[in-house]
């Protein structure tokens, strides 16, 4: 017997909602995806629904009769304040009314390392550390998490909010060595995020279970989170493969990485 009636995926034709799509799968009567591309073939039980979530009336249609919301759409780089004005703000909105209206318990949602990129490596920021993002990425970031914040306290609607690091068939670089996500340990990450009995509001970085650590998911072991892939199979190529770099380079001396050295985008 699954879990669920109904589950919704939001950006179920991205590089993390292709594996959410299959990893999901078993977890529900139906899953339910949502992409603005083309998502091919209806596969077993399935539900397949085309559109934009920045169009209120279109999410409120894809939500109806769904237990939770896994909501992964959106682009992953740095956006225009034009972008983010029409598009990532209104998604994020649109997707949280659209649950409350609809009586749906529970939303995952695709955060970012972004949202407190401008930590230090030796701060080593936790479930609570206080927003400091990285780039207007990360500031939209910051947006969904305190929407979620705000239905949580105002409607009881339950979030947890994934601050995914590194998620990438394989760590590329030095910093990949603590921020890395596999696939399988995403999918892991958010299953455990869907089935623990109470999450309220709560925070989770997406990291695997590498020895190097860069955050710390203390305070949210309620979760039941248990990574099983690791970077450090991969250390001794990227030591070799990759520069150390220096110190007070921004993409060493943060969490953000190399998001920190980004320069504003034209509107």
């Amino acid at each position: 017997m699954a879990e669920f009636h109904r589950i919704l995926l939001t950006g179920a034709a991205g590089s993390l909602g292709k594996h959410l799509r299959t990893g999901l799968s078993h977890l529900a009567d139906t899953i339910r995806l949502v992409d603005r591309e083309n998502l091919g073939a209806e596969k077993a039980n399935e539900d397949i629904v085309q559109g934009d979530l920045s169009n209120l009336n279109f999410v409120l249609e894809a939500t109806k009769d769904c237990d939770a919301i896994v909501h992964f759409a959106g682009t992953p780089r740095e956006q225009t304040i034009g972008e983010i004005l029409s598009d990532t703000l209104p998604a994020s909105y649109n997707i949280y009314e659209s649950a409350r209206r609809n009586g749906v318990a529970r939303v995952i949602y695709a955060s970012s390392i972004h949202a407190v990129g401008y930590y230090s490596r030796e701060e080593m920021p936790d479930t609570k550390s206080p927003h400091r993002p990285d780039s207007l990425y990360g500031m939209t970031k910051c947006f969904t998490e305190d929407l979620a914040r705000l239905y949580w306290d105002k409607f009881a609607l339950e979030s947890v909010c994934l601050r995914i690091c590194s998620c990438f068939p394989e760590p590329a670089d030095r910093r990949m060595l603590w921020s890395w996500l596999s696939f399988a340990d995403c999918v892991r990450l958010v299953e455990a995020s869907l089935l623990a009995p109470r999450v309220g509001f709560s925070i989770l970085y997406g990291t695997s279970s590498n020895t190097e650590q860069g955050v710390s998911n203390a305070g949210a072991e309620y979760i039941g989170y248990a990574p099983q892939d690791s970077a450090d199979g991969h250390r001794a190529r990227v030591l070799l493969e990759t520069e150390r770099g220096l110190a007070q380079d921004g993409s060493a001396r943060f969490v953000g990485g190399w998001f920190t050295t980004l320069k504003p985008l034209n509107v």
